[in-house]
């Protein structure tokens, strides 16, 4: 089992002005979110605008990722698809690259909505691979929920051993924590609770703007050093307020940018903030400009 624990940065994907995978700024960004002391990277995030990539440069994205982080942080790649050979296909393809574990979301649109037929999504890919899943319970996003009685048969498969939770709701993710299985907390706006809970890891998309801090806030945590560690969500959490109630990902890149992470570039058919969100985004974000 690939130990998990501590901030699971959500990475994004750098592109260029004419929306390209940036690969050199891949690079530089890597370097700085492992010189922050991020444990864990997950490229193809939903941060990462993985839906918008093709399946060849998720592969591309992958290899290159991984060759660079070259073992100092522990890798998830996300390898999600709507058919399930892909699913497959992109899964073994990781697996081969070197991650150390798989992030996989239920068949959302239209795909089975019934106990047995996401068991038997997951069952199959868990007989197909080797390595770690991460399962993923969004159900804002995919209109399907990971109920806790599904998660505990799920648990019992050979390779599923965690599941990401951004549903939001703090009562499932404590059901959850009752389970024998790595719970990693994806809301950004629980995170200091989930922690207090006693959640395993982050994955964080918020993380790419700000990684000393949260490294910091997980340590703190982690020393007992509660106290502090409540000081600074109180910094942080403005800002994950912000991010969680617009749009998410245009959000994050462009507050990376603000503090010297990225490019600030989404790809199409993502916008953009605008002049009036770039001002709110801004004053949510104060506290942490210093």
């Amino acid at each position: 089992m690939a130990d998990l624990s501590g901030v699971n940065l959500a990475m994004q994907t750098p592109f260029d002005a004419d929306g390209a995978i940036d690969f050199a700024l891949l690079e530089q960004l890597i370097e700085a979110y492992v010189a922050a002391g991020v444990q864990g990277l997950v490229l193809g995030s939903g941060t990462g605008q993985h839906p918008y990539l093709t399946e060849a440069e998720c592969n591309a994205l992958y290899e290159a990722g991984i060759r660079q982080i070259a073992g100092r942080a522990h890798v998830i790649c996300q390898t999600s698809a709507l058919n399930m050979d892909e699913v497959l296909r992109r899964s073994r393809h990781a697996e081969k690259a070197g991650a150390d574990a798989l992030m996989i979301l239920p068949p959302y649109l239209e795909g089975p909505g019934d106990e047995d037929g996401l068991f038997d999504f997951y069952q199959s890919i868990d007989a197909a691979i080797g390595i770690d899943i991460v399962g993923y319970n969004i159900p804002q996003a995919t209109g399907i929920t990971v109920s806790v009685p599904l998660l505990k048969r799920l648990s019992g498969l050979r390779n599923y051993r965690y599941i990401k939770d951004s549903g939001g709701d703090f009562t499932t993710l404590q059901e959850y924590l009752q389970l024998d299985i790595g719970v990693l907390n994806g809301c950004d706006t629980l995170t200091f609770p989930a922690l207090m809970a006693g959640v395993k890891g982050l994955i964080w998309g918020g993380a790419n703007f700000m990684p000393r801090e949260a490294v910091a806030l997980h340590a703190l945590v982690a020393a007992g050093d509660y106290a502090a560690a409540r000081d600074l969500w109180q910094r942080i959490l403005p800002s994950q307020l912000y991010i969680w109630r617009n749009a998410y990902a245009p959000a994050v890149l462009h507050a990376a940018h603000l503090r010297g992470f990225g490019s600030g570039h989404v790809r199409r058919p993502l916008r953009d903030l605008g002049a009036a969100d770039a001002v709110a985004l801004r004053a949510a974000m104060a506290p942490l400009m210093d």
